[in-house]
């Protein structure tokens, strides 16, 4: 009997507080490097590093993900993390989905570099790395050297051995949530920065004015 193919699975966390095209492009470039089969995006509920900053409700976060991420059949939204009560952490994401998907399917987290330097103050940062690929995104010319000396195992993927930690740089994160709030609050243009249809919605509901 031939050997069962692992499934590829990358998992895109995040408050998407709004989602935008960094966050997109990110998610498909992940797609095509690693030959991922699909990726989840996961919607925070609770998450145990961000203070409340008038952040939008779970539900308006995750309907925002849904409209965005629509047109493409390789992105799936996950109401995992908004359902679970309390704080969410990673390794409980992770071990929910082995639980899922099976043992067998192999779990790519896709973050940016900044959260992965703060891995250490995960909840068991070691079963993390043990349980699944951490994929850091990050901006062209971005400094490496705290990444590579936190994580010595960051590399490229080869001979089939999988580094616990795989570098990607994209172009797009220079687009922030942050920035987008700001601009919405000053009345400035958010287009080309979020899909039409996020745009849209953010302008009906009145959110971050």
């Amino acid at each position: 009997m031939g050997r069962l193919r692992v499934k590829r699975i990358g998992v895109m966390g995040g408050t998407f507080d709004p989602i935008h095209y960094g966050h997109l492009v990110t998610a498909e470039e992940a797609r095509q490097q690693f030959a991922l089969d699909l990726v989840i995006f996961m919607p925070s509920g609770h998450p145990p590093h961000k203070e409340d900053r008038g952040n939008l409700d779970p539900e308006s976060r995750y309907l925002m993900t849904v409209i965005a991420t629509a047109s493409n059949p390789s992105f799936q939204v996950s109401r995992m993390e908004i359902n679970r009560p309390g704080p969410s952490y990673t390794i409980d994401t992770v071990r929910e989905l082995h639980g899922i998907y099976g043992k067998n399917t192999a779990i790519f987290f896709i973050t940016g570099a900044d959260a992965v330097l703060e891995i250490l103050t995960w909840k068991e940062p070691e079963n993390v790395l043990s349980e699944c690929t951490l994929i850091a995104a990050t901006r062209p010319g971005y400094n490496l050297s705290r990444l590579e000396e936190l994580l010595p195992e960051v590399g490229k993927e080869e001979r089939g051995d999988v580094p616990k930690v795989l570098v990607m740089e994209i172009p797009a994160l220079a687009i922030s949530s942050t920035d987008i709030r700001r601009r919405v609050s000053e009345g400035r243009p958010i287009r080309y920065l979020v899909p039409e249809g996020v745009r849209e919605f953010i302008e009906k509901n009145g959110f971050y004015r």
